[in-house]
């Protein structure tokens, strides 16, 4: 039986479970709790040695611990409300704004977070290895959050959702790293972005409906 290893208050098991409730997938799921540490633990990291979450320990025991690799997996074993695209164009334009999302959103949200927070002192990247913090590293990822507000507004004005006319993972992805953004990085994005706004709005009422 697959099982789930999550905290659903970070960043990217919140991905994964948007991405299950608006799909009604059940899973086994046991909560590791990064306020504590608990996946520093010996426990945890007997399951998963870089110590992150979510991870998804599959029947056969292969465990999944990129949240991408997972929703794919999911999006097979549980085909109903399709989040990754009905047509090989559409998946191939999700998985291209998942990876952006990640790499001009997500990390420079990262960056900005763990290289000035006080708990990440000593732990500027995920894991377990020591790694000094590098002020001008969040600075960076400020300016390139706000790069990245501008370039959606850009994008959203050409399409109603981010990888096409339909609600698609990359839009939870996007949904959860503007939350992610305003607590984590300080940044939000400016109202003045219009297409942003609107694609919200309209984001948040397709999750739900």
């Amino acid at each position: 039986m697959m099982k789930l290893y999550s905290f659903d208050a970070a960043p990217n098991p919140a991905r994964l479970k948007l991405f299950m409730d608006f799909k009604q997938i059940e899973l086994e799921t046991t909560q590791i709790d990064l306020g504590t540490d608990e996946q520093l633990g010996d426990d945890y990291r007997a399951i998963v040695p870089e110590a992150t979450v979510p991870a998804l320990v599959l029947d056969d025991g292969t465990v999944l611990c990129a949240v991408i690799a997972i929703v794919h997996y999911l999006e097979e074993r549980f085909p109903d409300r399709p989040l990754l695209g009905r047509s090989p164009e559409a998946r191939a334009n999700t998985l291209n704004w998942n990876h952006r999302l990640f790499t001009e959103i997500f990390s420079p949200i990262a960056d900005a977070f763990r290289n000035s927070h006080p708990k990440y002192k000593d732990r500027a990247l995920p894991g377990v290895a020591s790694v000094i913090q590098l002020p001008a590293l969040a600075e960076r990822g400020q300016i390139r959050l706000t790069e990245g507000f501008d370039m959606l507004n850009r994008e959203l004005a050409q399409r109603a959702f981010v990888a096409g006319p339909d609600f698609s993972f990359a839009d939870i992805d996007l949904l959860v790293a503007i939350d992610f953004a305003k607590w984590a990085a300080r940044v939000t994005p400016d109202p003045a972005l219009q297409h942003l706004s609107r694609w919200r709005d309209e984001a948040r009422h397709a999750l739900i409906g």
